[in-house]
Order: structure tokens, then sequence, then C-alpha cells
């Protein structure tokens, strides 16, 4: 038997199942299924950067299990079972694979056009926070260690300057005094983890608008891609929308004069997040709402800034360049960001009714 073959027959499912490549994800490969009628979504677990793939079956046995029992409305898209009542296989000794149910009628988008768009999205990650607000985030594993640890990710950063090629290290000299121009943010993020001045939940930590299913009239039905649930503080979700929906020129652009803030979106976003949100937040949470998108703008800056004079080791590389161009993207992109705070705490104010939203 084929390789398709032996999947298929640990999931009970004929061989005579269509199969085509499904989705615009970069780290998993996922196809779509139809057998006997019904769809299906099979996905291979990407063990280069997964390292311990049994860990995400197993944070999602138990978020599937809490959610069965708690709040059974809820559209959770969790793994099907084998024949073996496994929910992750390894065919082959070395690849890990899992099955879902497709959601018919469902859709998903790439790119945030319209503020609607935002606001379903950011009230689907509200709600899947919400939802899970009393479940014990300690009993989570974690899928990717460090995944947002501001710390870390500075000190990689550093290291890769005093190590860089000084060719590359020329090119890239601005980008490397602008990050430490806004390294107090690290100082910041510190404080806040040092102090436990803001409580982890159970966030998401991917929240790009792909990872939400719409339906054809683009409501949010509910989020998917859960490899990266664990815990975590909230500004990483929040932090995540405000990189990746504000601008209408996406990280890849290389035109930086295209990278510009979009105020409508950031209302959105605000209000679809707290429409679920609002009375879960704490005041300190509030208080550091805007800090989220600085802290996940910066960050990001730094880790494209910190792969370009690793030479493009993590994130590969499409031209010479390239994540150079990804870094100075993003500076743009925080640059845009705080010229616009005065005017974001005036929304998250009117938002909150309080006015502890503050310029960190």
């Amino acid at each position: 038997m084929n390789l398709l073959t032996d999947i298929l027959s640990l999931f009970g499912l004929e061989t005579e199942s269509s199969v085509q490549s499904f989705g615009s994800g970069l780290i998993n490969h996922t196809f779509k299924l139809s057998c006997n009628g019904k769809e299906y979504i099979l996905q291979q677990i990407n063990s280069n950067v997964f390292k311990s793939p049994e860990r995400i079956a197993y944070n999602l046995s138990l978020i599937q299990a809490y959610l069965n029992q708690n709040f059974p409305e809820y559209l959770f898209i969790g793994p099907l079972p084998s024949i073996k009542n496994e929910f992750m296989v390894l065919v082959g000794g070395i690849n890990y694979y899992r099955l879902f149910p497709f959601v018919s009628g469902s859709e998903t988008i790439n790119f945030v056009n319209k503020p609607k768009e935002a606001f379903e999205a950011a009230k689907q990650f509200g709600k899947f926070s919400k939802v899970l607000k009393d479940f014990e985030w300690s009993s989570l594993r974690y899928t990717l260690a460090d995944f947002h640890n501001l710390d870390l990710r500075f000190k990689q950063f550093t290291a890769s300057v005093a190590s860089a090629d000084p060719d590359k290290a020329l090119l890239a000299a601005t980008e490397v005094n602008v990050a430490y121009e806004h390294s107090h943010l690290v100082k910041t993020y510190n404080n806040i983890v040092l102090h436990e001045e803001i409580p982890l939940r159970v966030v998401h930590h991917d929240t790009k608008i792909s990872n939400v299913l719409f339906d054809n009239e683009l409501n949010g039905l509910c989020v998917i891609d859960l490899d990266t649930v664990m815990p975590g503080y909230f500004f990483s979700d929040v932090g995540d929308m405000m990189r990746t929906y504000l601008s209408a020129a996406n990280e890849e652009e290389t035109d930086i004069s295209k990278v510009s803030i979009r105020e409508e979106v950031f209302i959105a976003i605000c209000e679809g997040y707290l429409s679920e949100m609002r009375d879960i937040l704490t005041t300190r949470e509030i208080h550091y709402f805007i800090l989220a998108g600085e802290l996940m703008i910066y960050m990001q800056a730094i880790r494209f800034l910190t792969d370009f004079l690793n030479n493009d080791i993590y994130y590969g590389s499409k031209y010479p360049g390239h994540n150079l161009t990804r870094a100075k993207n993003q500076f743009k992109l925080l640059e845009e960001y705080i010229s616009h705070k005065r005017r974001f705490i005036e929304i998250i104010a009117a938002l909150t009714n309080n006015k502890t939203a503050i310029n960190v």
C-alpha cells in the first residue's frame, strides 16, 4: 500500500477517497478529503517546527473534553479519533497525521479587506479565550516553548548582531539601530512578567485572519489551527491581530510606503474582542491593551532582522535581503502604530468606559 492508503486505513477511510491540497498555511501540509459523501481535513504536522507533536494532541483532547462538558454548543473543530482511538497517528516512524471534520459551508480568508472581517475574527478569538477562562491553563503543555517570549527574542537578536557577517551588518545597520531604539519595550515586557501584573490564560497565539472560519456572509464561526494553543498572555492574541490586520499592506510588501494603519480596522478589532472579553480582562490588561500591538509588532520585526543576520536559517528567503525587507516593513508598521497611539487611547477609553488604557 502507498502512504496515503496507509494513512486512510488508520482512520477507517476508504482508499478511493479523493484528495486535494487545501489552504494557505506555511507550516503544516493540509489536504481536503472526500469519502462516502463526507468531507474531511487531513493534516501532516511539521515536526521540524513542532518537536513534540504529541503535546498538541494532549492539549486538544483536554480542551475538547472541557468544552464538551461545559460549553457543548461551542463549535470546536477538534481532531477525529483513529480506529485505535488516537487523535494523532504516527506513520512510517517519522510523520504525524490527524483528521478533522470539514465544516460544510465554511470558508477562510487570507487578508482583511473590511472592518467586519476584523470584527468577526477578533470576536471569535475573544470567545475562544472566554469559554476557556476557567479552564486550568497550567494543565496544558507548551507546544512551542518561549514562542512569544520577547526577552528571549531580544537576546537572540543581540547575539545575531554580535556574530553577523560584516557586510550583512552594514546592510542592516539602520534597522539594528531602530531595534535598539525601541528596546524599552523589552524592559516593559519583563516588568509585566516579573511582577505578574497580568494573568496567564489559554490563548491561541496565532491570530491571523486565515485561522478563523467564516460563513458565506462573513460571519465568524470559530477559530481553527489550534497547534499553538497554550498558556500565554492576552497580548499575544490581541497584538498579533493588530500586527496582521491593521495595515492595508501585509508583511511581504516591499514598497514600505504602503504600510499604514487603518483606524477603522483597529476599532473593529477592539470592538470584536472586547464584545467577548470586556468583563473578563483585568484592569491591568485593559491598561496594557494598546501596548499589545507594540510588543507583537516589535517582536516580529526583530525576529525577521535576526533571521537576516543569521543567514535566513529560520524563515528562509525567496530573494536576497528578503528578511531584511520584512524587518523594514514591520518597523514601519511599528512607527505608524506609535503615531496613532493617542487616538487609540481615546478609542479604548470609550469602549471600556474608563481611562486605564495608557501610552506606555
